[in-house]
């Protein structure tokens, strides 16, 4: 673009050999979705006489909606975590 040296891609995501290239970091991570648990299960009614519960079908939430804040909380925590490493060895 301005006649310096660049990558053609960043196909990795910004770290090569776990130092940042100047591009974009890029990272990716996935979910995996919750399980509904059919084994029947021992729990008490609202007036505390024994009950057995299981779960027929598929009654699963969708946690994937929430997963990206705290996949971008993750994020920051670790690099926080390697800036104050950095700034602790580097007096």
């Amino acid at each position: 673009q301005d006649n310096r040296p660049a990558f053609l891609s960043n196909n990795a995501g910004g770290i090569l050999g776990g130092i940042s290239t100047g591009q974009d970091i890029v990272a990716r991570f996935a979910v995996k979705p919750t399980s509904s648990i059919t084994t029947p299960r021992q729990t008490i009614t609202t007036s505390g006489e024994n009950a057995e519960v299981s779960t027929k079908g598929r009654h699963d939430p969708c946690v994937g909606i929430r997963g990206v804040p705290v996949g971008e909380a993750m994020v920051a925590c670790v690099l926080a975590d390697h800036l104050l490493r950095h700034k602790a060895q580097c007096r």
